[in-house]
């Protein structure tokens, strides 16, 4: 069984690293900083952590603020309160003024768990993804989180962070380098493409192995960026393979999925299918099991490469 490390436990590390090198570097927390992991940071650098209370909309005001003066706050709380609570300071404050804010959300997706649908955020990319200026990261496991918080800093604009609660397998070394704006392919194949993000690409390279075991090849591919997007790698893959299966934690409207869909109507239409939470809420539960109902798992994708492979025909 591989490493797991949940996403935002690497980011708890990475943001008192990234704040030894520097001294810009701020976080603001709401009242969860425990759950966020910023402890660490708070502990190591207390004039340069802000515990804002339960007051979000404030909490984004005032890293907006921050960073004219010259700081690099990252933001973090919740991700259904970091997005969907404070979209209209987000939209207004931060992007369109185009201000140096990080938002370092985690507890985004299914994976929340117990918490139920009221914090378990499915419409955070599609939220994020359609404000100008903005830069969405998914990472998928802990060292693409470390380096995305780290190449976030180096971003002058608005940059969401997407992070989880659950662990999660750790698929990088330390010899990988994530680049923003570049999808990673993770294996080769010829018979479909397997385009993934966050919690959902080990589930995609657990896939890759049952469709070999049924003579099918299939191409994995990590896109941790999802603004901008590398649409030139979708579409060489898709050539070569002549269909795609795209799959996130997220709503299978606004994410992954909507801009794969996207890419291929205005460049190389083929066959696709969706792994995805199909227009629905969630609801409590285990996160393991929550992933079985709503169908979030290396079977279903199977089961969907080869609706989409059929297609081709």
């Amino acid at each position: 069984m591989s490493e797991q490390i949940a996403t935002r436990d690497a980011y708890g590390k990475a943001i008192v690293e990234l704040g030894k090198q520097n001294p810009n570097v701020v976080v603001l927390d709401a009242d969860l900083a425990k759950a966020t992991k910023t402890t660490a940071f708070a502990k190591e650098f207390p004039e340069r952590h802000f515990d804002i209370g339960i007051a979000e909309m404030n909490m984004a005001g005032i890293a907006a603020g921050l960073s004219t003066c010259g700081k690099i706050p990252y933001v973090s709380t919740f991700a259904v309160f970091g997005t969907g609570r404070i979209y209209d300071m987000i939209r207004n404050a931060i992007c369109y003024p185009k201000l140096n804010v990080k938002l370092a959300l985690t507890h985004a997706g299914l994976t929340v768990g117990e918490d139920g649908a009221s914090h378990q955020c499915v419409e955070d990319i599609a939220l994020m993804n359609v404000l100008p200026n903005m830069t969405v990261f998914v990472p998928a496991d802990a060292e693409e989180t470390k380096q995305a918080i780290f190449a976030a800093a180096k971003i002058d604009g608005p940059v969401y962070i997407r992070m989880g609660r659950a662990k999660t397998d750790v698929i990088y070394s330390d010899t990988y380098r994530f680049v923003p704006g570049k999808a990673s392919i993770l294996s080769e194949g010829s018979d479909i493409t397997l385009a993934a993000c966050g919690i959902m690409v080990p589930r995609a390279l657990k896939a890759k192995e049952l469709l070999e075991q049924q003579g099918i090849h299939a191409e994995v591919i990590n896109f941790s960026t999802i603004k901008p997007f590398d649409t030139d790698t979708l579409i060489r893959s898709v050539q070569k393979t002549g269909a795609v299966v795209a799959t996130e934690e997220h709503s299978m409207y606004g994410g992954l999925g909507s801009v794969v869909s996207g890419a291929l109507s205005l460049h190389c239409p083929v066959p696709m299918e969706q792994v995805a939470v199909m227009d629905t809420f969630g609801e409590s539960g285990k996160p393991d099991e929550l992933l079985e109902k709503y169908h979030l798992t290396a079977e279903e994708i199977v089961r969907k490469s080869r609706i989409a492979i059929n297609r081709k025909k």
